[in-house]
């Protein structure tokens, strides 16, 4: 098929393109960007005036809930929900049941998300087998079968020695590994930040400096085994302080946010909605306002939705029993966008955070979240113009979002994964 968006503003952060132009897409990729090929005659158009073109977006951090999670989602749903936000390009945690460990899992998960065919999936495979932290998953092969990074998540190391010895031996074969630093006796039993709101509402708290020992412990380890390493999920305005000294120092070290961290902070606790548990939590005004400086900067150089759909009853009981995590890979765009509305980014900076740099980030193939001439026509199309109910055509299996029946200052009206319209707002 042969396709011509015509009259978008096109924005590319990675190339710093940003014009008024048409763009020409045949056999999945790109074509030409402005003037059309001699002989091409496109089979269908998109009216794209007013709307703004840009890479589809790229998300470090989708739980797809497939295999083992069927109640809350699976790889079906939730890549069509991401392809409603906009993103085409997304990383899967290995906390599936089975844990994303073997070759076998990996696999599952690419024929299952090629066959629903709403975005590309790069699973991130568990640095230990069960993700029991004590012994290696076999990291070459799962590379092989297509993990592009590996990570414990939450989940502790049986200690630092182990963790030490798995950090030398991804250096060696030069594979990317995802930390999210928690100490997890300094944590334990917590389920909100350890602050006046948490002794108020009798909450246990989660102290900042549960996140700031293992980040300490982390970078030194990465300065000595020289891992490529990205963070992700940060929390604390200690943590970005840390982050920036380490990369002044030339630690090639890079990390995201989850974009409800830039707009949440622990004082939205206090109707004890399950919807805002989340894990790690949400911190204070000031961590939050660090979060958003950091990201202003690019000492964070991603924000990703941190996507954990649940179903009704988990989070239909008090907030301390409630499972933690909130449905958000379709609203990753809007939350970014509100970087620019509150005047923090220019717009092309705010895409180059869920484009460009997530891809950049974790080292992804050229061509993932930028557009190129001959590259994969993945495409996000929104109108900056056109303010949305959230929640409205909702596509996740998990509808627990804090944010439903809110206003986006943005829509996504198409989407486009290797030059096939995955999503058309209706």
């Amino acid at each position: 098929m042969r396709l011509t968006i015509e009259g978008a503003r096109v924005i590319d952060p990675a190339s710093q393109f940003d014009e008024i132009t048409d763009l020409h897409i045949a056999a999945g990729h790109i074509q030409a960007i402005g003037a059309a090929p001699e002989g091409f005659n496109a089979s269908q158009r998109i009216d794209a005036r007013g709307l703004i073109a840009c890479p589809g977006l790229v998300d470090l951090n989708v739980a797809l809930r497939e295999p083992g999670h069927s109640r809350k989602g699976n790889i079906a749903s939730e890549t069509r929900a991401a392809a409603a936000g906009g993103v085409t390009t997304l990383c899967c945690p290995p906390d599936t049941r089975p844990v994303l460990d073997t070759p076998a899992v990996a696999e599952l998960i690419l024929d299952r998300s090629q066959a629903a065919g709403n975005a590309r999936v790069l699973p991130i495979g568990a640095l230990t087998k069960g993700l029991e932290g004590e012994q290696l998953s076999e990291l070459v092969a799962l590379r092989d079968a297509g993990c592009v990074a590996f990570t414990q998540g939450l989940t502790p190391m049986a200690g630092n020695r182990i963790l030490r010895r798995s950090l030398e031996y991804a250096a060696t074969f030069d594979l990317t590994i995802i930390f999210t630093p928690q100490d997890a006796d300094l944590a334990e039993g917590g389920m909100a930040h350890e602050g006046p709101t948490a002794s108020r509402l009798g909450l246990v708290g989660i102290p900042e400096s549960a996140e700031t020992v293992a980040l300490a412990r982390d970078l030194l380890l990465i300065e000595q085994t020289g891992v490529r390493a990205h963070f992700s999920g940060l929390t604390s305005a200690r943590a970005m302080d840390m982050l920036a000294t380490a990369q002044a120092r030339g630690l090639p070290v890079t990390a995201d946010v989850a974009a409800y961290q830039l707009l949440l902070c622990d004082e939205d606790l206090v109707g004890f909605s399950s919807q805002l548990h989340v894990m790690p939590p949400l911190r204070s005004a000031a961590d939050r306002r660090a979060l958003r400086e950091a990201v202003q900067s690019g000492v964070v150089q991603a924000i990703a939705s941190h996507h954990r759909p649940h179903e009704a009853e988990a989070k239909r009981v008090p907030f301390a029993a409630s499972e933690p995590g909130i449905s958000s890979v379709e609203i990753l765009l809007p939350l970014a966008l509100t970087l620019v509305a509150d005047g923090l980014l220019e717009l092309p900076a705010a895409l180059s955070r869920v484009t460009s740099g997530p891809a950049s980030a974790l080292g992804l193939p050229v061509g993932i979240g930028q557009l190129q001439l001959g590259g994969a026509a993945d495409i996000t199309l929104f109108d900056p113009a056109q303010a949305c109910e959230i929640g409205r055509n909702w596509l996740s299996r998990g509808s627990n979002c804090p944010f439903i029946g809110q206003g986006a200052p943005a829509a996504v009206t198409h989407t486009l994964h290797g030059g096939k319209l995955v999503y058309q707002l209706t």
